[in-house]
């Protein structure tokens, strides 16, 4: 009842500030100016981050007040960082050196604040948990990539808040079903916060607005700590010992799941596959171009989409289609009872594969049209 609650304020609470974001955004100006890499023809507001965080804030503040979370204050102080940092960047740019190293003090707080870690692979590769000097290196380089792709998948109407609401979606449903009713609620609290946006990102016309780096930030942490949550083992004590001992098997967390089979890494790895993917590549390819991984350009697979001639909604559809088609590969393959090993060469092999062979295809296409 309340993770439903939780979603219906989100989502009112979102449908009504909308128009009055929009409004205040042309007053002051708050725009994306359009330029040679960009896709829209006109100066669009990009508050949307706003928005998305305030119906995930009234959402989660009037339906959780009964229950203790005490790291869910955690939690929502790195979502404040996070929506700063990139409503910071939208107003008045901000170099990639600082936006990353405040990515990494996020990651930093997460892990020695709260507990969030990649310290437990639960038998990828007959791994089981991991030191801290392992773990906090990893992490660090998992939630930054997580943010960065969250962000570079930001270019067509409805691409980046309609993938969070599919991940958000996913998500909930394990935690739901993992009995955590802190994180299934802030799941359902982002898909309220996330559709009413969505649809008058994409349908609306005086009421367009995107979601800016202000919301694909807030949304790149978000699903971070969703990843943490399901991988991490959160009884582990991360005191100054742990940092020259070995952690012991007596503190896992209990899970819903036969974790011999159903891959918590491979899982959390298929409902990110693209936007990781496409990032990577695109990150490559610039290095091996001899240009900055950083620089922006049209080289990711929603531009290949646009030069094919799909519109904006075609290619926000296509590219969540083959996300969830993934998603479904992977859920055929544990429940067939194949090893966790194999989930994940499956998942990230067909992501590879798609990405490259859907990019190629459509930049082919574009030159021959």
């Amino acid at each position: 009842m309340i993770i439903v609650l939780t979603f219906i304020i989100a989502f009112l609470s979102s449908l009504l500030l909308h128009p009055k974001m929009v409004e205040i955004a042309k007053k002051q100006g708050i725009t994306d100016k359009p330029n040679k890499r960009k896709l829209q023809r006109e100066p669009v507001p990009v508050l949307g981050g706003l928005v998305v965080f305030f119906g995930i804030t009234l959402g989660i503040g009037l339906t959780t007040f009964d229950i203790s979370y005490r790291d869910f204050m955690l939690v929502f102080a790195m979502m404040v960082v996070m929506l700063y940092t990139g409503a910071l960047d939208d107003v008045s740019g901000l170099s990639a050196a600082k936006r990353f190293l405040i990515e990494i003090f996020v990651t930093l707080m997460l892990i020695f604040s709260g507990g969030y870690a990649i310290n437990d692979f639960h038998g990828l590769w007959g791994i089981e948990l991991v030191s801290l000097w392992i773990a906090v290196p990893l992490t660090i380089i998992t939630v930054v990539g997580i943010i960065n792709a969250i962000n570079l998948i930001d270019g067509v109407d409805g691409l980046s808040s309609g993938y969070c609401i599919m991940a958000s979606a996913f998500f909930a449903l394990y935690f739901c079903l993992d009995n955590d009713t802190a994180m299934a609620s802030l799941a359902m609290g982002c898909i309220g916060a996330l559709i009413p946006f969505f649809v008058y990102n994409v349908f609306g016309n005086k009421s367009k607005m995107f979601i800016g780096d202000g919301g694909t930030l807030l949304m790149g942490i978000i699903l971070s700590i969703f990843v943490l949550r399901i991988i991490s083992c959160h009884y582990m004590s991360f005191n100054t010992n742990i940092l020259t001992e070995s952690p012991t098997l007596d503190v896992r967390m209990a899970r819903p799941f036969d974790v011999s089979n159903f891959g918590l890494v491979p899982f959390t790895l298929a409902i990110l596959s693209l936007p990781v993917i496409d990032t990577l590549r695109v990150m490559i390819s610039r290095i091996l171009h001899h240009t900055s991984p950083f620089a922006p350009d049209k080289t990711h697979l929603h531009h290949a989409f646009i030069g094919c001639g799909l519109t904006h909604l075609m290619t926000t559809m296509s590219i969540l289609a083959m996300n969830f088609l993934i998603i479904i590969l992977w859920y055929v393959l544990y429940k067939c009872g194949v090893s966790i090993d194999v989930q994940l060469y499956a998942v990230v092999g067909t992501a590879i594969a798609a990405d490259l062979i859907v990019y190629y295809t459509c930049m082919r296409q574009a030159k021959r049209g």
